[in-house]
């Protein structure tokens, strides 16, 4: 636990939504089961394992320390989150959460929950992946996107601010693309996003007549059972690309599996989409920093058509 004490010793008061402590990555070794995350104004501790009294008490006086310098006379807000594969527990251990918590990144703002379920409403290993849509998005302004497994639709949030006309969102589950509208809301976008509530298997049809598309992104769960499972639906996802994408069109395909490393995307692609070319890979926040990288968020832009032949062809 040394390692994370040390570290919230010397934190510096961050201005966004961000991790800054990884010790998932294998970096920190004994610190393997803590992750220390901001979402201003609260601090959110995960363990995936069980936590003594004792040891969450010592990192609450550690936190207490150093906001009071960093801090002094903010509250100190902070959650635990003990990560259980079947239910986990979420405790606020001090201070409060607002009521609507909405965090800042990258000069977007979305809603996120500290107080229920695994997942928060903003996954923050993608912050450089949302960083380059928008970037993409400024660069080739008026582009369409599709967004496969949309979640809260941040990927969509990004593109929009950055220039693009249109974002189609694609997820089964309605709750998340609620928070999708809202998180559009909130930035101001009162144009250019649709939500569908689809099973993506279910609707390639409807999702074809709305393109090609300029950019495709794909971000499905790595497993989740009666819904998707990477090793025998992610081919299914990848040979369809070459009749979404527009000539030139680029996609974003990304894969959260400590399981699968990035040549198992590299192979769907050869084998079902081999007319897309690798153009690379998207490096996730240093704060992410992991001592076996192919266990990590794999974030990997391939483009429809030989890069080369594209560049060369006339305008």
């Amino acid at each position: 636990m040394q390692a994370l004490l040390d570290i919230i010793a010397r934190l510096p008061r961050p201005d966004q939504a961000c991790r800054v402590f990884h010790g998932r990555g294998g970096l920190f070794p004994g610190c393997e089961a803590w992750a220390l995350d901001f979402y201003p104004p609260v601090w959110l501790l995960t363990s995936f394992e069980p936590m003594t009294d004792a040891a969450l008490a010592d990192i609450g006086q550690a936190l207490q320390r150093r906001w009071a310098e960093i801090a002094p006379g903010e509250p100190l807000n902070w959650v635990f989150q003990h990560r259980d594969e079947l239910q986990p527990g979420n405790r606020l251990m001090s201070g409060a959460v607002p009521e609507d918590h909405v965090v800042p990144e990258d000069g977007a703002r979305y809603r996120v929950h500290l107080m229920r379920g695994h997942n928060h409403g903003l996954f923050l290993d993608m912050a450089e992946g949302r960083r380059w849509v928008r970037q993409w998005a400024q660069r080739q302004p008026g582009g369409k996107v599709l967004n496969l497994f949309a979640y809260t639709c941040a990927f969509s949030v990004a593109a929009l601010r950055g220039g693009a006309a249109e974002v189609v969102n694609c997820d089964m589950a309605r709750g998340a693309l609620e928070a999708g509208r809202r998180n559009h809301q909130l930035n101001g976008l009162a144009t250019g996003a649709s939500f569908l509530a689809h099973d993506v298997f279910n609707s390639w049809a409807k999702l074809r007549r709305g393109g090609p598309y300029e950019l495709v992104i794909m971000d499905p769960p790595s497993h989740q059972k009666g819904s998707f499972v990477a090793t025998k639906d992610y081919a299914r996802l990848v040979r369809r690309l070459p009749e979404l994408l527009a000539p030139g069109g680029q996609a974003l395909l990304c894969l959260n599996s400590p399981k699968l490393d990035a040549d198992f995307l590299r192979a769907l692609v050869a084998s079902e989409a081999p007319g897309l070319s690798f153009v690379e890979r998207i490096a996730n926040p240093a704060a992410f920093a992991d001592a076996e990288p192919e266990r990590a968020l794999k974030v990997l832009l391939y483009r429809n058509g030989d890069a080369q032949a594209l560049s060369a062809a006339p305008a």
